[in-house]
């Protein structure tokens, strides 16, 4: 037994001689291993919503969720993968599951996804029935207490510098006054309520900064006002306040991020035009290897905007597409799993036309 032991530890030795790592604790991980933690909404939810005490509209864990790629729901508002799935991949890292999942299994050294389903900026988006951007960072800083006690308050520090928080936040906050009996609108210009939603994603960003944070990525805001779900649902003339509130979001979230590189020490970040770049895909589908750019693969109505995908809403009934790959959309508001494979490709190395000041690929890679 002895002899066994003694060439067990032999090649722990070679190999830790052999690959740069960096123990922590009870924990090696290799030298330029970069976690990544994720907050948002449905665009980057993996599953949050399954475990907290919402409604079905909030919810993607029926078939057929998932139906491509994991061949069942997971909670995903999709039919396969989500941009944060690709880039963990690109990353090499392992899926980063849903911050909630009560498992206990999670490997926080390689990152967490609280993102939310219908979540938004303010706390008055959708409330009660999400996780809105506030309690997202709670559970961040429940995260950040779990790595010190877990590889100690050094490295742990490290971890936090060199990994990527990746936010996509926004759309609800535009969509939810339009969809609910909120008279929000009627209290605020135009200005003042986007001000209202930068300004709350703003204190987030510097929280985490705070807590080490130093590498973004964000998305603007889709151009939510010509989705399928829209154009079904929502009055012309409404349809456009929602594209006039996104464009002005847009416009305000990237001159506060230039302000909060010269604010906050060692800010860096990346911020993808997700607007132009769905809006190209909608109107040239062909050119993007899809088939249908408008109609969405999974629900009833017209362009199959009724939010009804896997019939457990308010309204039952749904149609379901044979190959949602050839479709941008796979249900009202959500894009297919091929969509969000080349979006997550923009983010990763994107050119500075659609990604800029960094992609995600150069933010990892800068010391």
């Amino acid at each position: 037994m002895m002899g066994l032991s003694f060439h067990l530890c032999f090649l722990v030795l070679c190999g830790s001689l052999i690959i740069p790592t960096k123990c922590l604790a009870q924990t090696c991980l290799p030298e330029d291993h970069v976690a990544l933690f994720i907050f948002g909404d449905s665009l980057f939810d993996a599953g949050n919503n399954n475990y907290i005490n919402t409604t079905t509209d909030f919810q993607a864990n029926v078939w057929p969720y998932g139906e491509t790629f994991f061949k069942y729901p997971t909670g995903r508002p999709s039919d396969g993968r989500l941009i944060p799935d690709f880039i963990a991949e690109y990353a090499k890292l392992p899926l980063t599951p849903p911050y909630l999942h009560p498992a206990g299994y999670h490997r926080y050294t390689d990152g967490a996804n609280f993102a939310s389903s219908g979540a938004g900026a303010l706390v008055e988006t959708h409330p009660g029935f999400v996780i809105d951007l506030n309690t997202q960072l709670k559970y961040f800083k429940n995260v950040e207490t779990m790595l010190k006690r877990k590889v100690g308050e050094t490295q742990a520090k490290k971890l936090l510098s060199r990994a990527v928080y990746l936010i996509n936040i926004g759309g609800n906050d535009y969509l939810a006054p339009f969809t609910t009996n909120s008279s929000v609108l009627r209290s605020y210009s135009p200005q003042e309520y986007v001000d209202m939603v930068i300004g709350n994603l703003t204190t987030v960003i510097k929280e985490i900064h705070k807590k080490g944070g130093r590498k973004f990525g964000f998305l603007s805001v889709a151009p939510l006002g010509f989705f399928p779900y829209t154009k079904a649902l929502i009055a012309p003339g409404n349809s456009k306040q929602i594209t006039a509130l996104v464009k002005r979001h847009n416009k305000t979230l990237s001159h506060a991020l230039q302000i909060l590189t010269s604010q906050l020490k060692g800010f860096k970040y990346s911020y993808t035009n997700l607007y132009n770049s769905i809006t190209e895909r909608m109107n040239n589908p062909l050119k993007y290897g899809f088939k249908e750019g408008k109609m969405a693969c999974c629900g009833t109505g017209p362009y199959r905007g009724i939010p009804s995908c896997g019939g457990k809403r308010s309204v039952k009934e749904y149609e379901l597409c044979g190959n949602a790959s050839e479709y941008l959309f796979f249900d009202s508001i959500h894009p297919s799993e091929k969509t969000n494979e080349q979006l997550a490709k923009l983010l990763w190395n994107g050119n500075l036309d659609v990604t800029w000041p960094y992609n995600l690929k150069a933010l990892i890679e800068h010391k």
